[in-house]
């Protein structure tokens, strides 16, 4: 299999015209006490109800900067953010309505230390006001799908830290959120905890059918994850390219034996170092 790189005005992928996240004329500037910082400028992406895309690019290449203004942290400076056809900013003020299918996932867990795995799961139900029997009910469901079964009850200090990001991963999807953003959630985690963690977040994904925006520096983790990858320029942030995976669903470890998945990495790695 050869690499797809496609040019960002073709990058609308084919999910049957459904489009989950829609970013248009794009620009986000930083004003600092030394001037203006042009973290990103005209990013215009596309990305499809359910489809699953990796952000890459050199450190400070404005990847987390693009997530936070997707995630509602960050207004852009100019530009359209839609889901699912609906502006989440406008006129520099988010549309908090627009927002309430979200979830978001960062490289800290940031659990509530005194708050048991079941309570700290069930939290967004519990500011939406849910009953204490259902929200619980729906943690203990969540913690079984990201594999917490058995450790409902104990408290972040006593587990790993793999096991912590899937407490994070299942308390982003206690709303069911049609949206997924995620920040490298794995990048602290040891080279076997983050290659399980990979194959979990796969098979979340395909039972959650959320539209999810991953954030790496790996770019074999981004390609084993994505159905596309997209490659950022330095600052300011630009779209270079937009490369299909197209690798077949369920991967495994092997996939990335493969010829079609090297070919993938290799021709990312050389459009980075073009970048040097």
């Amino acid at each position: 299999m050869t690499q797809q790189t496609v040019a960002r005005s073709e990058a609308a992928p084919d999910h049957g015209g459904a489009v989950g996240l829609r970013v248009s004329g794009m620009d986000k500037i930083y004003p600092t006490r030394r001037g203006r910082v042009e973290a990103l400028r005209g990013i215009d992406l596309d990305i499809g109800r359910g489809e699953f895309v990796s952000l890459v690019g050199r450190s400070g290449c404005g990847k987390t900067t693009l997530l936070r203004v997707l995630s509602g942290l960050l207004p852009p400076t100019a530009g359209t953010v839609e889901a699912g056809g609906r502006p989440v900013w406008v006129d520099g003020r988010r549309d908090d309505a627009a927002f309430a299918s979200f979830g978001l996932v960062f490289q800290e867990a940031n659990l509530f230390p005194w708050f048991s795995i079941t309570d700290n799961v069930a939290l967004p139900l519990k500011l939406r006001g849910e009953s204490t029997s259902s929200r619980r009910a729906r943690a203990r469901e969540l913690c079984g799908m990201v594999g917490l079964s058995g450790f409902e009850d104990s408290y972040p200090r006593e587990l790993s830290g793999g096991m912590r990001q899937r407490a994070a991963i299942a308390r982003a999807l206690a709303c069911d959120p049609s949206v997924l953003l995620m920040d490298e959630p794995f990048g602290a985690l040891d080279a076997l905890t983050r290659d399980r963690m990979n194959l979990e977040l796969q098979e979340i994904h395909a039972a959650s059918g959320a539209t999810v925006v991953f954030v790496t520096h790996s770019i074999p983790e981004a390609v084993f994850l994505a159905d596309r990858v997209v490659l950022l320029t330095p600052r300011p942030g630009r779209i270079r390219s937009v490369t299909e995976v197209g690798l077949a669903r369920p991967r495994s470890m092997e996939t990335e034996t493969g010829a079609g998945f090297q070919d993938i990495v290799r021709g990312l790695r050389r459009e980075l170092d073009e970048e040097s």
